[in-house]
């Protein structure tokens, strides 16, 4: 009995082990389509699932047919022009999105341990794993499309459900470990103030696909040539972009200050502190973007932060929400039902 029972969560601890390094797969996998965006490799690769026809892409020029630009360039106007580092930068892209695919697989198959314990806990993870299915299939209409916006944003905001999905397994089979004293009724406020900035934050993350959209045109019109002047010609989504990141911040004070005030729960005061670091962090990126010809470097690094952002908010929101912190089968604590 104590060896089945010692198995079992040897087992639980290896899913959680795999289901954080995951998710910090996913938020790899998030930066390096950042990076493909910000240095313009999104067509470094002009075919899927295949690079310019081969499982390996070329490293040089040499290695393809002469005639290359109209074998791929049919469908893209003849605009096709080799680029080995932009190949290779969105190649690592995809190869990254492959090793997530085995992750949140694997994540499924150790989740297995959970069926009759907390079989929420596994069909979290069975939804991770559609859901990164059906993600990356938007990856390759992002390519089929010729990088359209929608398919763009979709492909994120996919992501971010995965990210989503990832977490609440993670917090889930967290529950019987987390320190937790009580959790009073106001903290229905805070939950709904939680779902606010979420929301809010989310906004801004699809604001900033239109900027980064604006900006792309700007870039094709102006060229590399005239950085400087990138920011002087965009559109007002960049203005209302700027300008609501003031909101965002007045929001994360809101509920930094109110997370403060409830009572010792496990990852919360860490979670308060990670918050309003990362916000100062991805607003002084934003700064750093408009004042400083947007540097490639910061334009990845911009849109990670945010991800991390909402997911430490998503976080947030499962600890202090009762029905996701008691689950079935584990030891109940009487102050916790009913709230």
């Amino acid at each position: 009995m104590t060896s089945s029972s010692s198995l079992t969560d040897k087992q639980e601890q290896r899913f959680r082990s795999l289901a954080f390094l995951t998710v910090i797969i996913i938020y790899l996998l998030i930066l390096a389509g950042g990076i493909v965006r910000g240095t313009g490799s999104g067509m470094g690769c002009p075919d899927w699932p295949k690079c310019f026809g081969r499982w390996i892409p070329p490293t040089e020029i040499s290695q393809l047919p002469t005639n290359y630009q109209g074998i791929y360039g049919a469908k893209l106007k003849g605009e096709v022009e080799f680029n080995a580092v932009k190949t290779w930068i969105e190649y690592v892209n995809r190869l990254l999105g492959v090793l997530s695919g085995f992750f949140v697989f694997g994540t499924l198959l150790a989740s297995l341990s959970y069926l009759r314990k907390d079989k929420t806990v596994f069909f979290g993870s069975l939804a991770a794993f559609l859901l990164i299915g059906v993600n990356g299939w938007l990856g390759s209409r992002v390519v089929a499309t010729e990088l359209a916006q929608y398919v763009i944003t979709l492909h994120l905001l996919l992501a971010i459900v995965v990210v989503f999905a990832l977490l609440f397994v993670m917090v889930r089979s967290n529950a019987p470990h987390l320190q937790i004293k009580s959790i009073p009724e106001k903290t229905k406020s805070v939950r709904w103030l939680l779902l606010m900035v979420m929301v809010l934050t989310l906004g801004q993350i699809i604001l900033g696909t239109q900027v980064r959209e604006a900006l792309d045109a700007v870039v094709k019109r102006l060229g590399y040539e005239q950085r400087e002047n990138w920011i002087g010609n965009l559109d007002m989504s960049f203005y209302i972009h700027r300008s609501f990141s003031l909101v965002v911040l007045a929001f994360h004070l809101a509920v930094i200050y109110q997370l403060r005030k409830l009572p010792a729960i496990s990852w919360l005061p860490t979670i308060s502190n990670a918050l309003i670091t990362f916000v100062i962090i991805e607003i002084g990126t934003g700064v750093i973007m408009a004042y400083f010809s947007v540097p490639a470097i910061a334009q990845p690094i911009h849109l990670l932060l945010a991800i991390i952002m909402i997911g430490l908010q998503f976080v947030a929101w499962l600890l202090v929400n009762p029905v996701t912190i008691i689950a079935k089968g584990y030891k109940q604590d009487s102050r916790l039902v009913g709230v």
